[in-house]
Parts: C-alpha cells; sequence; structure tokens
C-alpha cells in the first residue's frame, strides 16, 4: 500500500473530493435529513459525522483485505462499483428511483451514518476511487466532505430555504452528469477498453 504524505496532489483531492461529494449527494439529501430530524426531534450531527468518517476511512484502508478474504480482486470490485456509480447518477439525473430505502422511524447512527451518508455507493466508490488515486488524497476527500456534511447537517433547514427545491435540484442534476462520466471512465481503465 502506498502511503507517502509529501505527494499530495492537488487535481486527484479535487477530483475524489468531487466524486465523494456527488456519491453522499448531503445537499440532495436534505429533505431525507429534515424527515429524520421531524421524527426524531433532533440529529445528533457531530456523533453522525464522526462515525460515517470513521467508516469510511476504516473501508479504505481494510476493504481491500475484505474483498481478498471473500475471493475478490479490486479491478472486479471497480467495475462493479462503477455500475454502482452508473445507476446513482441515473437517479440524479432522470429523477428515477432505481435503489429504495425505507427511513425508519428514528434517527440514530444507522440511518444518518450508514447507509444515508457512509452507504454501499460511497464505500463502493472509494474502493473504485483507490484503483486510480494515492490513497492520502482520497483520504483528504473523505476529511473534506465530511466536513461539509457536518456543516449542511448542523443547517439543513438554513440551506433548503437558500437553495429552494429548485436550486436542489439542478445541483443534483449537475453532479449527476460528472458522477456518469466518472463511472464510464472507472469502467474502462479497469476492463482496459
Amino acid at each position: 500500500m502506498k502511503f507517502d504524505f509529501l505527494k499530495f496532489d492537488f487535481n486527484q483531492i479535487l477530483t475524489t473530493t468531487m466524486v465523494i461529494f456527488a456519491i453522499i449527494d448531503i445537499l440532495g439529501s436534505i429533505p431525507v435529513v429534515i424527515e429524520l430530524r421531524k421524527k426524531a426531534g433532533h440529529i445528533e450531527s457531530e456523533k453522525a459525522s464522526i462515525v460515517a468518517t470513521a467508516l469510511m476511512i476504516l473501508f479504505l484502508f481494510l476493504g481491500e483485505s475484505l474483498l481478498r478474504v471473500i475471493g475478490l480482486d479490486v479491478e472486479s470490485f471497480a467495475i462493479a462499483g462503477s455500475f454502482v456509480i452508473f445507476f446513482i447518477a441515473m437517479e440524479m439525473v432522470l429523477g428515477l428511483t432505481i435503489f429504495k430505502e425505507e427511513a425508519p422511524e428514528t434517527v440514530s447512527i444507522v440511518p444518518l451514518a450508514f447507509p444515508l451518508i457512509a452507504g454501499a455507493g460511497t464505500m463502493t466508490t472509494l474502493l473504485s476511487l483507490k484503483t486510480e488515486y494515492q490513497t492520502q488524497n482520497i483520504l483528504v476527500g473523505i476529511i473534506l466532505n465530511m466536513l461539509f456534511v457536518y456543516f449542511v447537517l448542523k443547517n439543513t433547514e438554513r440551506l433548503e430555504k437558500l437553495f429552494g427545491k429548485t436550486g436542489l435540484n439542478i445541483l443534483r442534476k449537475a453532479f449527476g452528469v460528472i458522477l456518469l462520466a466518472i463511472a464510464i471512465k472507472l469502467f474502462r481503465n479497469n476492463t482496459g477498453l
């Protein structure tokens, strides 16, 4: 595993930050977060952010080992990840609902930190990114995103008023197009096409 603190790459950090941002889609999740907050009374933003960050970092470092235990290589996982990213992007761009998740009645670490923030799409994306980018740059992307997630969780109602439903929808579609391009790139790089 390469991990050289002297080799931070701004372009890689920017790309990984944007990809993780688009996959987490915290701005698009504001209505869900507001609904969860209404049901529970309040959300522990700090706890949710810390747990989601820990899960993502843990999977970034141990995900390959877990795959080896079940007999998969990172390239195969990255190709599978490109399909997941592709379908998430299609949901964002076309307004489809392919993945259905039920919001539970109570808010805790489970529905908010996992799977809303650090869900299967995020974990798949992290390992897919690892085939293309340096680990330390992905790590910076995770931390930057989680700082933003924390800010959004603390200010969901204000942000919904600021952007409005139309503004949030435009952001969601724009990041969906970016995700489509990234999914195609991951597929091509890991299949050799």
